[in-house]
């Protein structure tokens, strides 16, 4: 990811790298209210100074696919951080309470094991129906949950950056 080398406000870093990337996992089962985190969250990042070309954005069928996908893109060495976003509900076949915990265990140990920071905004409503008002709440709660993933992700790679400086000081 590029980041701006300017100090103007507390959003810009001012140690900048041009080659780091971060990849977007986002779930298509109710793509129109998921999408919006993504949108949200690149956004955020932007107004942070980060370049709108260092994402890149990948689509899976539902939140049971994501910690595959992360573990495979994971694997490329290419991405510094993953942010995953799904919306788990139940449909009646699956408890939605255990595909949640499923794809947050796998996304976990996919980020133990490669070293990829993997951050989640896989939502799992209690009450979710398909009405107007819900669809309305939850995209917007998704906007939200983008920017609070985007401030996490900025938080994420300055920490990593540290720590990358403290093994070559040592």
């Amino acid at each position: 990811m590029k980041i701006k080398n300017t100090t103007s406000d507390n959003k810009t870093p001012s140690i900048h790298k041009s080659h780091n990337r971060i990849a977007i996992i986002q779930a298509n089962w109710h793509a129109d209210i998921v999408h919006e985190a993504s949108k949200s969250f690149m956004e955020e990042l932007v107004r942070y100074g980060y370049d709108a070309d260092c994402f890149d954005i990948h689509d899976v069928p539902g939140s049971l696919e994501i910690p595959l996908m992360a573990q495979k893109l994971a694997e490329t060495g290419r991405y510094d951080l993953i942010m995953a976003t799904g919306l788990i509900v139940d449909g009646g076949i699956y408890r939605h309470d255990f595909v949640a915990r499923t794809v947050l265990d796998a996304m976990m140990r996919v980020q133990l094991d490669r070293g990829v920071p993997i951050l989640s905004v896989v939502l799992t409503p209690h009450h979710f129906q398909e009405t107007q008002a819900h669809m309305g709440f939850f995209k917007e709660h998704f906007v939200v949950k983008g920017q609070e993933a985007a401030k996490a992700c900025h938080q994420t790679l300055k920490n990593m950056r540290g720590l990358k400086e403290l093994k070559l000081a040592s």
